[in-house]
C-alpha cells in the first residue's frame, strides 16, 4: 500500500516525517521504518513482548514499525517506540520500568538512528 492510499492521517504524516528525517540525517533506519509502516495493516509488524525480551538486553533502544502485543513478559528495562501498543503491553512495559515513546519522539531523541534496533 502506498502512503497516499492510507486513510489514517497520523500514519501518513509519520511516514512523511520518517522519510524526511532519513534524507536530512542520512539515516537509512528511518527509511526502513517508513517502508514497513507503508505496508498494509495486516503486513505490518506485530511483535509480542516475549520476542522483544528474547532479542534485547537492558538499556537497548528498539523501534517496532507496527504494534506491540502483550503476550509474554519483559524482565529488563529498555526504551521502545512503536506506531501502536496494546493496553496489556503498555502495563507490562510500565511494570518493567521500560520507557515507551512514540516513533516521532524516538527520532527526535536519536536523529541518526545510532544504536536503535528495528524489531519486526
Amino acid at each position: 500500500m502506498k502512503e497516499t492510499e492510507s486513510t489514517n492521517p497520523e500514519l501518513v504524516s509519520l511516514i512523511r516525517f520518517l522519510k524526511k528525517q532519513s534524507r536530512e540525517q542520512k539515516a537509512n533506519i528511518w527509511h526502513d521504518v517508513a517502508k514497513n509502516l507503508s505496508q498494509s495493516k495486516s503486513a505490518r509488524a506485530t511483535v509480542n513482548l516475549s520476542r522483544i525480551n528474547r532479542h534485547t538486553k537492558r538499556s537497548d533502544t528498539v523501534v517496532v514499525p507496527g504494534k506491540i502485543l502483550g503476550t509474554g513478559n519483559i524482565d529488563h528495562s529498555l526504551t521502545i517506540a512503536a506506531f501502536n501498543i496494546s493496553t496489556a503491553a503498555a502495563k507490562k512495559l510500565k511494570a518493567a520500568k521500560a520507557k515507551y515513546m512514540s516513533i516521532t519522539e524516538l527520532v527526535e531523541k536519536h536523529p541518526t538512528g545510532a544504536n536503535v534496533k528495528i524489531m519486526r
